[in-house]
């Protein structure tokens, strides 16, 4: 089947209390290892591109191989979504290149602004068929050209339930990405963190039936970060959102939960350890092999974590 939007996908995993996993992607082996997990487990699937994955491995190249994915996989649905676009001209371009979903990323203007920048997009989106995701409210850490506040400040910028419910209303926009408490990359939390289940659940009684979006959502693994220290690397404060507090977040009314800096992590452990461990390989293929089935076990690990396991056919 071709490419489709998360329209389905979003009905019946706020219906029936999970969420999608949304992962990035940045070259044919992380692509390889998602699919092949959500493939075992009939799960749906949400493949993000950001703007570092376009420049680094270019569009092209990516569309390729997420084609691919679509084709020898037909009983799947399978969105591609941009992550994190910060202009119209951006979404526009992705709209145009077949994405079936785009994010417009207004969080770091006024509220105003956000409103005018999301509503562009989602009129220009929605008149291709494309549906459209848009954030409120500020989140910690960075994550590629995402820069956000500082740990210690992210409790104080959570998205406000009655400004969620006039951005929606004013601007058409199909998702909603919301601050409660979660941060961007490796470097989360100095603790675990407590979420604000409260604002996702007010935002939900203000707008039954409407999908939200948590970002910043990786877990960090220990065993990834283990591995990346033992193998010379340097990871002692690394520490993500606890699963549990995802299958909560998928039982509520988040349908879509963001996961890159755990990928990043299984890649690049079982490549330390394989240059650790057999230091004369130079095939990329003994690294990259590795690396790309630890993905894979991370990934259906996270599908039954979320919930999304085993849901593909309800949401074709």
């Amino acid at each position: 089947m071709a490419l489709v939007t998360t329209k389905k996908m979003f009905e019946m995993a706020y219906k029936n209390g999970y969420a999608i996993g949304a992962f990035n992607v940045n070259n044919m082996e992380i692509t390889q290892g998602i699919v092949k997990a959500v493939a075992e487990t009939k799960s749906p699937l949400i493949l993000q591109i950001s703007r570092g994955a376009r420049s680094y491995a270019s569009m092209s190249y990516l569309k390729a191989i997420i084609d691919v994915a679509v084709e020898e996989n037909p009983d799947i649905p399978i969105v591609m979504h941009l992550d994190h676009g910060d202009t119209f001209e951006t979404c526009k371009q992705c709209v145009d290149d077949g994405f079936t979903s785009v994010m417009i990323d207004g969080s770091h203007h006024d509220f105003e602004d956000n409103i005018k920048l999301t509503k562009q997009v989602v009129e220009y989106a929605h008149d291709h068929g494309v549906v459209v995701e848009a954030e409120l409210g500020q989140l910690g850490g960075i994550e590629e050209d995402v820069v956000g506040l500082s740990h210690d400040e992210v409790m104080d910028h959570l998205t406000d339930p009655d400004q969620a419910v006039e951005f929606i209303e004013r601007t058409g926009v199909d998702s909603l990405a919301i601050a409660c408490g979660t941060s961007h990359g490796a470097y989360k939390f100095k603790v675990a963190p407590t979420l604000a289940f409260d604002v996702i659940e007010n935002i939900a009684a203000k707008v039954p039936n409407y999908p939200l979006v948590m970002h910043g959502s990786s877990s960090v693994p220990k065993e990834f970060k283990d591995l990346i220290n033992k193998y010379g690397g340097d990871m002692p404060d690394a520490m993500g959102v606890p699963e549990e507090a995802l299958t909560k977040a998928s039982k509520l009314a988040v349908c879509k939960i963001n996961i890159d800096t755990d990928l990043r992590m299984a890649l690049t452990a079982k490549i330390r350890q394989v240059y650790a461990e057999t230091p004369a390989e130079f095939d990329p293929r003994k690294y990259l092999g590795p690396g790309r089935e630890a993905i894979y076990e991370m990934v259906k690990h996270k599908l039954d974590v979320l919930g999304c396991a085993g849901k593909a056919a309800e949401c074709l």
